[in-house]
């Protein structure tokens, strides 16, 4: 630990996992105010700061959480993604990686590759934020080109590792996508933006053991050119 008790970025790096189970406990509205003035200085091409970022918590994450489960729960499989997050074909080391992916997740809870229930049971848990009742939604104007969609990221990853520092955790899913016109009709956002993702925010389930999915070797990654 640093000055004042905060989290060094290492160590904020280092613990930052996708938490899928949250407690009850409020995530007090300093700590997110604190984090959202700090992450304005992520870098941004040409300065445009391309995000709009919507935080929800109370009654209106409460309807979006109910709006969403019930028409997943119904059979609705959403109103269509407005932006590819995957290529047409996936293949190798990506499919590989997103098999971890889905051991981690499915597996390390007993559920098998062809079990469609038991998958469908534990997907439908992102649409109550894992029990966060805290989410924050992106969303970015449809017009930018690829390279702003990168501020985006830069963007969140800044916010979860302050959200490290603060003692909090969070779960990025880019899943709420899938039912972005149920969302709009919380936030009502302006025509012309796309949502990019959902921030499940809050304090980690201690009893929780959450999977450490694997990650590839720096050798895969990695080239240095001496």
């Amino acid at each position: 630990m640093t000055r004042a008790g905060l989290m060094d970025v290492y160590s904020a790096v280092r613990t930052r996992q996708s938490i899928r189970r949250f407690t009850d406990r409020p995530v007090p509205r300093e700590a997110l105010e604190r984090v959202l003035t700090a992450a304005v200085q992520a870098p941004s091409g040409s300065n445009l700061q391309p995000g709009s970022v919507y935080v929800l918590s109370g009654e209106p994450l409460a309807r979006l959480k109910k709006a969403v489960a019930g028409r997943a729960a119904a059979g609705d499989s959403g109103d269509g993604r407005e932006f590819a997050n995957l290529p047409p074909e996936l293949c190798p080391p990506y499919l590989d990686r997103m098999a971890a992916l889905g051991e981690g997740i499915y597996g390390s809870r007993g559920v098998a590759r062809g079990d469609v229930a038991g998958r469908a049971r534990i997907r439908a848990e992102n649409w109550n934020c894992f029990g966060a009742g805290t989410a924050l939604f992106c969303y970015l104007d449809r017009d930018m080109p690829a390279p702003r969609w990168a501020d985006i990221g830069i963007h969140l990853q800044t916010v979860m590792l302050l959200l490290r520092a603060e003692g909090l955790h969070s779960c990025a899913q880019e899943i709420w996508a899938e039912y972005h016109r149920s969302v709009a009709e919380v936030i009502a956002p302006p025509p012309h933006r796309t949502l990019v993702c959902g921030l499940s925010i809050g304090f980690a389930d201690p009893a929780w053991a959450p999977p450490r999915i694997r990650r590839a070797p720096l050798s895969e990654t990695v080239t240095f050119l001496d």
